[in-house]
């Protein structure tokens, strides 16, 4: 192998790295304008039952998915994929808009403008670079809202309960790859993808494997694995009182990025390998452990019960 193309096998992993980290800069940064507007999903984010009913619903939307599939529904599953997205879509909107314009007639109307603009880009263009410019949106969208309504210790439980499941259905039951491949049948935009190479076409491509390379012709990652890890830094950043070291950022919210980051360099690692690999334990394993370096470093543990 050429240090040329040594170098250019290492660009997709960049762009990966550069999506999760923009999307966590994005959540971040609407996080203040969802609190103001209310978007709390849950009245006690502290609940220790909130983890749980979120992995409830997540089963029970895999086992209707999983159902749909089997059945060959695949309208039926483009139309609750992209009703999931234009909500996310009006969440963030109308967060923004209202904030900037007020509950006013060009507040609503902008929301309702922007909403129908990006849907309609999203699905009539799906292009990689479109689909991932509304992908981080979307996950910027859902890890914020998901963020400022579960505690500290909720999402830590949540993450590493959603880490256990992630690694059983992949590993043992392998129920999750027949869900990704049924779902990214149906061409819904729920994922993002970062091309090999520069002539890449997702339109025309989309991401089957290519017979002469015997490899896929871009790097693709669900929105889940974009957004799960991304909890935690959005609600350590809403819910932890510790002092700033950079922008408004304290060194445990660094920690959570930094950690989310070096789990994905160590998933990308195994992927490059050619090997069907579970996302989510070594993403939420990442930002946990980033999270937790951080509140050693910064002595803040008040997050904990009884501390």
């Amino acid at each position: 192998m050429s240090e040329e193309s040594g170098i250019r096998s290492y660009i997709p992993l960049a762009g990966m790295l550069l999506l999760l980290l923009v999307v966590q800069i994005c959540a971040l940064a609407v996080t203040p304008l969802m609190i103001g507007a209310g978007y709390e999903a849950f009245e006690d984010p502290d609940s220790a039952a909130n983890p749980i009913f979120f992995i409830v619903l997540l089963l029970i939307f895999t086992a209707v998915l999983l159902w749909l599939i089997r059945k060959g529904k695949k309208n039926v599953i483009t139309a609750i994929i992209g009703f999931s997205i234009v909500f996310i879509f009006l969440y963030i909107y109308s967060a923004v808009f209202l904030f900037l314009l007020g509950p006013t007639i060009a507040g609503y109307l902008a929301t309702g403008v922007a909403t129908v603009l990006s849907t309609a880009v999203l699905y009539l263009y799906p292009e990689w670079y479109v689909i991932d410019v509304m992908g981080v949106i979307v996950s910027a969208g859902a890890a914020s809202i998901f963020g400022i309504s579960l505690g500290i210790l909720p999402v830590i439980l949540l993450l590493v309960l959603l880490a256990v499941y992630d690694a059983i259905s992949v590993y043992r039951t392998k129920h999750m790859i027949d869900l990704a491949e049924g779902v990214i049948a149906t061409k819904s935009p729920i994922l993002v993808v970062v091309p090999k190479s520069v002539g890449y076409s997702y339109r025309k491509e989309g991401i089957a494997i290519h017979k002469e390379k015997n490899e896929r012709g871009a790097f693709i990652m669900g929105m889940g694995d974009l957004i799960m890890p991304s909890i935690l830094v959005v609600s350590s950043y809403a819910f932890l009182e510790a002092p700033s070291v950079f922008w408004t950022l304290s060194l445990p919210t660094i920690g959570a990025i930094a950690g989310s980051l070096a789990g994905l360099v160590v998933l990308m690692h195994y992927v490059n390998k050619g090997n069907v690999q579970a996302g989510l334990p070594l993403l939420n394993g990442g930002v946990i452990t980033g999270f937790l370096l951080g509140c050693m470093l910064a002595g803040t543990w008040g997050w904990l019960p009884y501390i």
